[in-house]
């Protein structure tokens, strides 16, 4: 299994740099990006496992890039970096999906402990997931498509790419469409159709050529949700 990968998004290289170091010698792969607009491209294009994200960044502030990864990606982990005494950013923050905040100045040791901490209680987190095998192709899900060996492809939408990592994040469990909603959705349960989980569905197992009954990739369990089968990473 690859390293986590974790993105750091801050202006002042000295804090950025050192974050990064700590983050190498600690065993993650760090990755960096000094602008708000940049780091948030690396977020939804890089295959990040969790994001450090300063607040007060030139390009983007980092609450508006907050926003754009919790529409994008509601279940990548965000650790905010805001200034000591910031008590409203530290709020807000929290309300538009941040994970956990770190207040500067911070320790290292301190820093290093809040990531461990957020990706331990995330393990239906989609991770390291990037590639799925198929009877009949393979599965990209950072280019998101679907490439047959008789040549044909076929392109995923963002939502269906984040519906496939999750159920392959969570290999043999029943995930329940509220539990999708919630995770890949980013909505409250309730608030939507649980039938858009079932038209997303529809969609992959067309894509994919999954004949949804025996054999099938994608599990329909009566009452209860989906469960991904017979798909190798």
């Amino acid at each position: 299994m690859s390293r986590p990968r974790v993105l750091v998004v801050e202006d002042d290289r000295a804090i950025r740099e050192g974050l990064a170091d700590a983050l190498a010698f600690h065993g993650y792969a760090a990755v960096q990006a000094e602008r708000g607009d940049t780091g948030l491209d690396k977020a939804l294009h890089g295959g990040c496992d969790l994001v450090l994200l300063d607040l007060v960044l030139p390009g983007r502030d980092g609450l508006a890039v907050l926003r754009e990864l919790r529409r994008a990606h509601p279940t990548l982990p965000v650790i905010i970096l805001t200034a000591r005494g910031a008590e409203a950013d530290r709020v807000r923050g929290l309300r538009e999906g941040a994970d956990d905040y770190v207040t500067k100045p911070f320790s290292i040791r301190e820093l290093l402990a809040r990531v461990d901490a957020v990706l331990r209680r995330s393990p239906e987190r989609p991770g390291d997931v990037r590639s799925l095998r198929l009877p009949e192709g393979q599965v990209d899900l950072e280019r998101q498509e679907v490439v047959f060996t008789d040549g044909t492809r076929h392109e995923l939408s963002l939502r269906e790419t984040e519906l496939l990592r999750y159920l392959a994040a969570n290999p043999g469990r029943v995930v329940s469409r509220e539990e999708l909603l919630s995770r890949v959705w980013g909505v409250r349960p309730g608030a939507t159709e649980t039938r858009t989980v079932d038209v997303h569905v529809a969609r992959l197992r067309t894509k994919l050529r999954d004949p949804g009954a025996t054999g099938a990739l994608l599990v329909t369990v009566r009452g209860k949700g989906y469960r991904l089968d017979g798909a190798g990473s």
